[in-house]
């Protein structure tokens, strides 16, 4: 099985880019919903130890942990020591799954793929990328985000051009829909039918 790692920056497409390997058939594990499945789980506890008062019955209330998190490296840097095993493990288990159906190809969603050391962990990698300014506009576009959390995001992340400088496969989202869809089509056929059909 062909485990293919993507990523992109914020607001690069990366999750409409997720659903079209989905809807290709290919299946995908996103780390962002994993996190979403873990904060109403398993990780609460963990993160109420080290943050109190961040968890509502049971769960994680995301907008205190941000306003405890955000801007400060060092507590950043607790949180993911709590939470970036746990997703981990969660692929890890994803992938295994897979492996045992006989899946030739499956999708690891992981946004700080350079960031974290993910590249050791998959095959290949496709960044999802798109012009500056579309960026920015969607990013702004979002409810509660402001050019100061921006920024803020921006600067923990690999830039965008270094990205596309050690990707396997590049998609741009600023084409639109229908050229993206055709990229997710062209890597799958590439990686899953040009496999099958070499030789041993």
């Amino acid at each position: 099985m062909i485990v293919l790692g993507l990523t992109g920056s914020i607001g690069m497409g990366k999750s409409t880019t997720a659903k079209m390997f989905a809807e290709a058939g290919v299946p995908v594990h996103d780390s962002d919903e994993a996190v979403h499945r873990l904060y109403a789980d398993q990780a609460a506890p963990m993160v109420e130890a080290a943050f109190p008062g961040t968890t509502r019955s049971g769960a994680v209330d995301r907008t205190k942990l941000a306003e405890r998190v955000l801007g400060d490296a060092a507590a950043l840097k607790r949180l993911e020591a709590i939470i970036h095993p746990l997703v981990r493990a969660d692929a890890d288990a994803f992938l295994a799954e897979n492996r045992a159906a006989g899946a030739p190809l499956a999708v690891l969603d992981i946004p700080l793929l350079f960031e974290t050391g993910g590249r050791d962990r998959v095959d290949k990698v496709v960044v999802v990328t798109a012009p500056p300014e579309v960026q920015r506009a969607r990013v702004l576009a979002r409810p509660g985000m402001n050019e100061e959390k921006l920024a803020s995001i921006l600067a923990r992340q690999v830039a965008d051009a270094e990205k596309r400088r050690r990707a396997d496969f590049v998609i741009d989202t600023g084409q639109g829909f229908d050229a993206a869809r055709a990229a997710v089509k062209a890597i799958i056929a590439e990686l899953v039918v040009d496999k099958a059909a070499r030789p041993g």
